[in-house]
């Protein structure tokens, strides 16, 4: 808890300002929740951890210099019993499970309503993990599917670093600042996108054009969703 004020301590990592902001003013309006923190990329993040462990972070995994799968894992290994919440427009029926095996405790949507990221809180904080009714049912489905990979959404045919590398492509990073983005050399991010094009069937010309069209139809998700409903609601109260 925040010193001296009984509140849940949440540090947020986002690379959008607004988006922080938006979240702040959201979570400084609740009585059990306080802001105690932010940071715009991994190595901030981690950094202030290391000063102060807050109660539970909140991120979001696309982070415009780093791999928001890794930084779970390292919060994981730096403060094993630091719950993370990922709240992310990106697909929950493609991030949501890999972000949990990464270590997170919960997933919640940035197009959902403000109560659905509130009650994902909560449910974090005591210790529950909080996904959707979709999700859920996904892991169910996902020990005993036994369908041929071409039945599957084909990006879950991708391992978490492939997806990584497809997910920075798209967003127009050459393989030298996926690199550095991802802290591997050049040849590893190459070998992952000729796997990438092996698995998906795909030309390196259109796999440029997939990725960019994968990228700006999840980003698009974000003028729809989390924001959107979160401005909505605080000008309403």
């Amino acid at each position: 808890m925040s010193r001296g004020t009984g509140k849940a301590a949440i540090l947020l990592v986002d690379s959008a300002p607004a988006s922080c902001e938006s979240l702040r003013l959201l979570l400084d309006q609740q009585p059990d929740l306080v802001v105690s923190g932010e940071a715009g990329d991994a190595e901030c993040a981690l950094r202030e951890i290391s000063i102060d462990i807050p109660d539970l972070v909140i991120l979001d995994i696309s982070l415009n210099a780093s791999s928001g799968l890794d930084l779970i894992r390292k919060i994981r290994l730096r403060a094993p019993r630091l719950p993370v919440l990922v709240f992310s427009s990106q697909c929950e029926t493609l991030y949501a499970e890999r972000c949990i095996r990464a270590g997170a405790r919960g997933y919640v949507g940035k197009q959902q309503p403000p109560q659905t990221l509130l009650a994902g809180i909560r449910d974090v904080l005591d210790g529950h993990l909080s996904v959707s009714a979709q999700v859920s049912a996904n892991f169910a489905r996902s020990a005993m599917d036994r369908r041929p990979h071409g039945q599957r959404q084909p990006l879950n045919v991708l391992s978490d670093r492939e997806l990584e590398v497809f997910s920075l492509m798209g967003r127009g990073f050459v393989s030298r600042k996926i690199a550095q983005s991802l802290n591997v050399n050049v040849k590893t991010v190459q070998t992952h996108s000729a796997n990438i094009k092996r698995k998906l069937g795909l030309t390196t010309a259109e796999l440029l054009r997939e990725a960019m069209r994968w990228d700006a139809e999840t980003s698009g998700q974000i003028s729809h969703g989390p924001l959107g409903a979160l401005d909505q609601a605080q000008s309403a109260a």
